[in-house]
């Protein structure tokens, strides 16, 4: 048996190896780890069904087993658990369970930490589809979301009563980059705590989309759980959906539950190009995505069409002593990210037409930008929150949110950020 020295090695080289020798299955003489095609698979007897699914039912025996017994897509299967694996080490956590996209992750994550009649509390900024969760869909079930502003401890701790039982953030949030202190809110979270029994105590969520776990992790700065849609940064070049839940162990078996019986099972063909092509790949295109980044806010910040620019890189960037400390990659440097939210200036009403008008120019006429609501991908993408991803909050909740209507979110590729500028410099002419 060789010896398992990949802990020895830096984040960026773990990354592309993972674990030298992996019980998910012998591949020993791979370079490339193997894809499974089947959704189901061949039990030699009953009796071993009959240990596959005790397994299942109890992770302490199926972590004890020599390898695991399979049985069913749904369940378990080797190559989307060598990406847990990659993840759980990613992230820093005890488990990882994958799932077919990243609100399916967080309902999992949501669902496994409430019943009917508790509430969460949630920082008043998230992405449009999380708010549609937590205002349309969790309230069937008995499940409230009292939202608030996180960086103000004292409101956040005012929400919190007997019946929370999860704080629930995103950092930077989505769309505007508002940043928030994760340490803080858990420092701030511990005296509840201490004084609750296990079932009810608090739970921190982060979603950590935005960053990767290449430029921040939050269970070492003090959440409980963190999840994250691979589809994004992770995967990195838009032609897979994923979603991950990284958490303590006493919630492993919940979560693999709750995707047995809720599906939302990821692909092991969506797992294995996650693993092969955008886990290996996430330092090297954060490092370019971050550099055309800057150049893209520090020419935005000197626009007079713009009258507000938020990039975690800028000086003029408010929460800039929170991100110094928790935006860093596994070596201690900072990383501000590859997202940038802008404001297009003018009153109301004439910012959202010219908004609406610059993306629209774009949309038509842009080379290397394209008008498309998803983020991460090696190519740059704009679009308007106000008018596409958070349409599901009403103009109130949008403007609790500081959602601007003339807001726009760009999503920076690996491009020559001269030519970005470019084409965002002849958007800007036409308004």
């Amino acid at each position: 048996m060789v010896e398992d020295k990949s802990v020895l090695y830096k984040y960026s080289t773990r990354l592309i190896h993972g674990k030298f020798r992996s019980e998910k299955w012998d591949y020993d003489h791979h370079l490339i780890p193997p894809i499974t095609a089947s959704t189901t698979f061949r039990l030699d007897s009953a009796k071993r069904g009959q240990q596959g699914f005790i397994d299942f039912a109890d992770p302490k025996k199926a972590a004890q087993a020599m390898s695991p017994i399979y049985i069913y897509d749904r369940l378990d299967e080797p190559t989307v658990g060598m990406l847990e694996d990659f993840f759980k080490e990613a992230e820093g956590g005890e488990c990882a369970c994958a799932f077919a996209c990243g609100m399916s992750a967080i309902s999992a994550a949501l669902m496994i930490c409430s019943k009917v009649g508790s509430n969460i509390v949630a920082h008043r900024t998230l992405y449009g589809c999380t708010f549609s969760l937590m205002t349309n869909w969790l309230p069937k079930f008995g499940i409230t979301t009292k939202f608030v502003n996180a960086n103000d401890v004292e409101e956040l701790l005012s929400a919190i009563d007997d019946n929370t039982r999860v704080v629930y953030l995103e950092t930077p949030a989505n769309p505007t980059l508002e940043a928030i202190d994760i340490q803080r809110v858990s420092d701030a979270l511990k005296p509840i705590n201490d004084t609750r029994p296990p079932k009810h105590k608090v739970v921190l969520i982060v979603d950590n989309t935005f960053p990767t776990p290449w430029a921040q992790r939050p269970l070492s700065l003090g959440a409980d759980i963190v999840v994250e849609s691979l589809t994004k940064g992770v995967s990195g070049f838009g032609v897979d959906m994923g979603g991950i839940v990284v958490a303590p162990q006493r919630f492993h078996k919940s979560l693999r539950g709750f995707r047995k019986d809720f599906g939302g099972v990821l692909p092991p063909s969506s797992a294995w190009s996650i693993m092969v092509y955008g886990l290996s790949t996430l330092p090297l295109r954060v490092k370019r995505q971050t550099e055309n980044a800057m150049k893209v806010a520090e020419y935005l910040e000197k626009n007079p069409k713009v009258s507000k620019v938020r990039y975690p890189g800028l000086e003029s960037y408010p929460y800039k002593e929170i991100v110094r400390k928790q935006m860093v990659d596994p070596e201690g440097n900072f990383v501000p990210g590859f997202m940038v939210y802008f404001e297009v200036a003018g009153e109301v009403e004439e910012a959202r037409d010219k908004c609406e008008k610059l993306v629209n120019y774009i949309a038509e006429h842009s080379y290397c930008i394209t008008l498309a609501v998803s983020l991460g991908t090696t190519k740059t993408l704009i679009e308007t929150p106000g008018l596409m991803t958070h349409s599901s909050m009403d103009p109130k909740c949008q403007s609790e949110a500081g959602i601007h209507p003339g807001g726009v979110r760009l999503s920076i590729g690996l491009e020559d950020p001269d030519d970005l500028i470019k084409d965002l410099e002849e958007a800007f002419d036409q308004i």
